[in-house]
């Protein structure tokens, strides 16, 4: 018997994605303003209309079946694209040509991506950008399940399918309190480094999982001390003495360089970075986001000029 896949409700997936994250139909009832008996109809209807089992009933709450985990992933593209449609017909109704969706990862927007989207803007006033940062592994998730049309991300993340092409290279420095026994280096390598505390990304961050399996190749301890989420937070632990960390140099405020931090060269090779810009399939792109993916292909040659 053929499913009539053109019948599932919008909104019995968000039921069903609210209960796929809470694994409570009471949190989930919660969640949604109804009650409890609407949202457990509205999963048992949805569980028929699809021939299989979503969630087993357990005492303590809910737990995914196989099948419900695989719905996890389709429910979210499916909610995606109809909340994208309607951003891009009021866009369209604006006037706007479309819209164009990038998340791209903290080196690239602080470092790169604020004057290269200036200068396409300028060219294209007609084009909306909607620009979200995120770490490099839930941009590469993103455009997995086409939620994004352009991501940028670290050349240590794992892209899979994605085609990619070149953004930008950056480089990675030491940077230490200007008091620091470091401070007196030029440059040093990283498994020297490894005998102080370090202030660092969270765990999800590409640069925190470099820097991590730069210190597994050597035997050595990644001492993290504090964890923070941004750039300009782990500069101000360093000030404040709380350790010694790993940014892009172009990623550092120039105004603290050398008045309230040193910037050490690292010499091991990792610490050239590249940044990607990655597409689920770039000949299945919108005319404004191939205008804006040709664009930034070329931004490196522009800077430089």
């Amino acid at each position: 018997m053929s499913l009539n896949f053109s019948r599932i409700d919008p909104i019995a997936l968000r039921i069903f994605l609210s209960a796929a994250q809470y694994l409570s139909l009471t949190k989930t009832a919660t969640e949604m303003h109804m009650t409890l008996s609407a949202i457990s109809k509205r999963i048992s209807d949805l569980e028929r209309q699809l021939q299989c089992t979503l969630f087993v009933r357990l005492p303590r709450g809910l737990e995914l079946t196989t099948a419900g985990h695989a719905l996890v992933e389709h429910a979210q593209y499916v909610l995606g694209a109809i909340q994208r449609l309607g951003v891009d017909m009021n866009a369209y109704a604006l006037g706007l040509k479309g819209q164009v969706r990038i998340w791209a990862n903290t080196s690239s927007v602080i470092q790169f991506l604020p004057k290269d989207l200036a200068l396409f803007s300028q060219e294209h006033p007609d084009i909306r950008l909607s620009l979200e940062e995120r770490n490099s592994y839930e941009i590469i998730s993103a455009l997995t399940q086409g939620q994004i049309d352009i991501g940028i991300f670290a050349d240590n993340a794992p892209s899979g399918q994605l085609e990619k092409f070149f953004y930008r290279e950056d480089r990675l420095v030491l940077l230490s309190p200007l008091h620091h026994v470091l401070a007196t280096h030029s440059s040093i390598d990283f498994q020297e480094a490894l005998d102080y505390d370090f202030v660092g990304l969270s765990s999800g961050a590409s640069l925190h999982a470099r820097l991590q399996e730069a210190a597994e190749r050597v035997d050595k301890p990644f001492r993290l001390r504090v964890q923070v989420n941004s750039f300009d937070a782990i500069c101000r632990m360093i000030e404040a003495g709380l350790g010694i960390g790993i940014l892009p140099i172009q990623g550092v405020r120039p105004e603290i360089l050398g008045t309230q931090l040193c910037a050490i060269e690292l010499n091991d090779s990792w610490a050239n970075r590249t940044l990607w810009l990655g597409t689920r399939l770039s000949r299945g792109l919108t005319p404004e986001a191939e205008k804006l993916l040709d664009f930034l292909k070329q931004a490196h040659l522009n800077a430089s000029n």
